[in-house]
């Protein structure tokens, strides 16, 4: 079994800090965590920036694989952290992060004020259109979500708030402003513009890894000065494809937990769902889709190419 000792750190706080009452749970984990959080970013080469619901499972696993046909790296760990490092000395350890929400928020503002942490880092910022989100996002808050996230997001985003997220439909939940679309707007006009002038970042959408996987993925390992062969991003792709991701999910395969089956009766539960672009319209009535188009079409970033 892979061991991430980034991952590892992470998990001793959330463990040692479980007894605690709540106020001072989540005050204890966000101090630990950020601190954490900082020294990972100190020793990382790559950051991966996605919001919840963006596809960054599946580029990570398709990376996996591209180094697993490579460099002999395991195919059932979808790197993380540092696992990667851990297997083969060299290889770039990364931080995966939405880098906004709550203690994560460290990590735009470092990008902000061009803080010595984030120097010379390659950064991927992972976008997928914003009704997309918002979509999956209400699916995975209700079934995927673990506390320990929810505690510390919620002490952030709806401190003014007494509104219980989980208790919301789908519609409620995609226009409350603490984490529906306009949280999701505004997420992605701060990291675009936190970007704009970074020649080592790069915008990778979710609909251009559909439309062309192997073009958008060389993309990427361009970006890392990685050099694979024409064989291994076949395999990759193949290995990544959506039939084969859920199949892999229902048998248990991966030893991520978060790739772990939750409950094989309820279809939501899948962290590989039905993978669609544009697939918010078939969840919503046609005047919800047209208000939630409307606001991109208005709001986004330009860089993000939805507006």
């Amino acid at each position: 079994m892979v061991i991430s000792h980034d991952r590892l750190a992470h998990w001793a706080i959330v463990y040692a800090t479980g007894w605690m009452p709540h106020k001072a749970r989540v005050a204890a984990r966000y101090r630990l965590m950020a601190s954490q959080r900082r020294a990972m970013l100190r020793r990382a080469q790559v950051v991966m920036i996605r919001h919840p619901k963006t596809g960054s499972t599946w580029l990570r696993t398709l990376l996996t694989q591209l180094y697993h046909h490579r460099d002999g790296i395991s195919p059932k760990r979808v790197f993380a952290a540092d696992e990667l490092a851990r297997q083969k000395p060299g290889l770039p350890r990364w931080v995966i992060s939405n880098g906004y929400y709550s203690l994560e928020r460290l990590i735009l503002d470092a990008y902000r004020s061009d803080d010595p942490l984030v120097s010379g880092k390659k950064t991927i910022l992972l976008a997928r259109h914003p009704g997309d989100i918002a979509v999956s996002w209400h699916r995975q808050y209700q079934k995927r979500t673990k506390r320990f996230k929810r505690e510390l997001i919620e002490a952030d985003a709806c401190r003014n708030s007494e509104v219980d997220l989980r208790s919301l439909d789908r519609w409620e939940f995609i226009q409350r402003d603490e984490l529906g679309l306009p949280a999701i707007l505004r997420y992605y006009n701060d990291w675009a513009e936190a970007l704009a002038d970074r020649r080592d970042a790069l915008i990778v959408r979710y609909e251009d890894l559909r439309s062309d996987t192997d073009k958008t993925l060389r993309r990427v390992t361009a970006l890392l000065g990685e050099e694979f062969e024409d064989e291994h991003y076949e395999n990759a792709i193949a290995f990544g494809s959506v039939d084969n991701m859920r199949k892999l999910e229902r048998s248990g395969y991966f030893q991520n937990a978060s790739l772990r089956l939750r409950d094989a009766d309820d279809p939501d539960a899948l962290k590989v769902r039905r993978a669609r672009v544009g697939g918010f319209r078939g969840d919503l009535t046609p005047e919800q889709a047209d208000w939630v188009e409307e606001q991109v079409r208005a709001h986004c970033h330009p860089a993000l190419g939805y507006g």
